[in-house]
């Protein structure tokens, strides 16, 4: 029997797709790469790491000598009018010129506020550390998102071609049943309906994949070319370890997010403690030296070393008011971390049952495709000798591609849930990007 003709164009589509892909594809980890260099979103995310690694700088200066140097050059014109020994006033010219410097040094000796900024300064240069992580997870997960929903709108649009050269075919098969007298005028208009839904189908493919590619684009910067896809029949790995309270509980303790508000919380504690120093004395040690001259040939010279000393002693109830305003916030930041612990467990547990369900909805299509096509031969055999009508071929066909697309996107699905799974426990990796690229068809 001669190959029909859908098989034959559907054969050499996918021919042609391979050699294209195989000489200009570009593959997740090249879009990855791209990503790093050129999204936006994790260039912000790398300054703010820069920006608060200088904090520990800035908060240890407070506890470090601080040294300073100050002068003048000053022309004085004046005189002086007083009594002489006789009682007659005379006056006197004061016209002289002064040159003076002094070079003074203060190292705090106990400055709790200062202190407790400090370490204030490393808990926030942490916190930075930890949102920086978390960006560089995101961002993979942002750029598998994007370059998978790109493969579903392609399949989406592939398999939307491909129905309608076969219904094509179909509405051809009507027309000349049609004349020859063997079908009625109802097959040709069930036919034609069918053609022109898939072409307005198409259209709307068109354009979603036009969309993920530029949702793809603003992430690497650049329109992104022919991507590669899954291979065929690639076998997904479940989550391990396969139960889903180990993966919640790491979400609650290991979560970039939940490390971040954590240290927020002890940062706000600091604070308490730094306004409170307000009541505090302060103790310096200080140590100058000066020197002045004047055109009259006076020079006078001081050398000084010794500690000084401050106490708070009343401030307009400005302190208490500070110290109350900081225990609030430490309470919001506790209340914060509390909600951040929840979405990420629920965000562990949205991403384990998905993946798994992912799993379970994969092995079902990949059946439903076995049986779809199973299906379809019929239709077609049973429309060839009589026994089936047209309608019947066109059902078949339209259930076959359905199916394809459901499981192209719940293997593009279940793929993007294991990476959020591990992000929400904070084990996300680029490596894991790696072993997802091994199933691209290279």
């Amino acid at each position: 029997m001669q190959k029909p003709l859908i098989a034959v164009l559907i054969t050499s589509a996918l021919l042609t797709l391979n050699v294209t892909t195989e000489a200009q594809a570009a593959d997740l980890i090249q879009i990855y790469q791209q990503a790093l260099a050129n999204d936006a979103t994790y260039a912000s995310a790398r300054s703010s790491l820069s920006a608060g690694q200088e904090r520990i700088i800035q908060g240890r200066a407070g506890l470090l000598p601080s040294i300073s140097a100050s002068g003048s050059n000053l022309r004085n014109s004046g005189d002086v009018t007083a009594p002489n020994i006789l009682g007659i006033r005379t006056k006197n010219d004061t016209d002289y010129h002064s040159n003076a410097y002094t070079v003074s040094l203060t190292q705090p000796l106990f400055n709790w506020a200062n202190w407790e900024s400090y370490q204030q300064s490393k808990l926030a240069t942490a916190t930075a550390e930890a949102s920086f992580a978390q960006a560089q997870q995101d961002l993979i997960t942002r750029v598998a998102q994007a370059y998978f929903d790109v493969l579903t709108a392609q399949d989406n649009l592939t398999s939307t071609r491909a129905q309608k050269v076969a219904t094509t075919e179909q509405l051809a098969s009507a027309k000349r049943n049609f004349e020859v007298g063997t079908q009625t005028i109802t097959d040709t208009h069930e036919a034609q309906a069918a053609y022109d839904l898939v072409v307005a189908a198409e259209y709307a493919a068109i354009n979603d994949l036009d969309n993920k590619r530029a949702a793809l684009q603003v992430i690497i910067g650049q329109m992104p070319g022919e991507l590669a896809p899954l291979r065929t029949g690639v076998t997904i790995t479940p989550p391990s370890p396969a139960a889903m309270e180990p993966w919640v509980s790491s979400a609650e303790t290991q979560n970039y997010g939940v490390v971040a508000a954590n240290l927020n919380v002890e940062i706000a504690k600091r604070e308490i403690s730094r306004n409170r120093a307000s009541h505090m004395p302060t103790l310096n040690l200080v140590a100058s030296s000066s020197h002045q001259n004047q055109t009259a040939g006076q020079t006078v010279n001081n050398n000084a070393i010794g500690v000084s000393w401050s106490v708070p002693i009343f401030s307009g109830f400005a302190v208490t008011s500070k110290v109350r305003e900081t225990i609030a916030l430490e309470d919001k930041a506790r209340n914060d971390l509390e909600a951040t612990k929840r979405a990420a467990a629920q965000g562990a547990r949205a991403a384990y049952l998905g993946m798994n369900s992912g799993l379970a909805q994969v092995k079902a299509l990949e059946a439903a495709e076995v049986s779809s096509k199973s299906s379809l031969e019929s239709n077609k055999l049973g429309y060839q000798v009589g026994v089936r009508i047209n309608i019947d071929v066109l059902n078949a066909q339209k259930l076959l591609y359905s199916t394809q697309k459901d499981l192209s996107k719940a293997r593009y699905d279940t793929i993007v849930n294991g990476l959020r799974l591990k992000s929400a426990a904070g084990s996300l990796k680029e490596e894991d990007l790696a072993t997802i690229n091994a199933m691209l068809v290279h």
